[in-house]
């Protein structure tokens, strides 16, 4: 039997799960679309909310934008729009988002993650 070592997130806010509307983030859990970077998560308007976004420019290098249970194409423009100001968007279902926003988060990366809700 291998023991699991926690993953030391060094003081950032993983996402800690995920159910039908909502998200956990760092214990608490947040209703609808949010936001998360490394120091804390918050309600995020969707899609349309492109200046929360665009204010993630020089505080991140990648985005990962979780569309929902399923992986979709983000808006083009939005993706053009984040891309100019620095930032490498990487769109999937919510979930694999998720994930690897964890993942990158855990090796010190500059990441964000954007997820719409299942």
């Amino acid at each position: 039997m291998m023991a699991m070592k926690p993953t030391d997130f060094d003081g950032a806010v993983p996402v800690d799960g995920y159910g039908p509307g909502f998200f956990r983030v760092g214990g608490k859990v947040i209703q609808g679309p949010v936001l998360v970077e490394q120091g804390g998560a918050q309600p995020w308007g969707g899609l349309e909310d492109r200046a929360a976004l665009l204010a993630l420019s020089g505080r991140i290098d990648v985005l990962f934008l979780g569309m929902g249970a399923e992986i979709a194409h983000p808006p083009a423009d939005l993706v053009d729009a984040l891309e100019a100001v620095g930032v490498m968007v990487e769109a999937m279902a919510s979930p694999t988002a998720a994930r690897t926003y964890n993942v990158t988060l855990s090796e010190g990366r500059r990441v964000a993650c954007a997820l719409l809700p299942l």
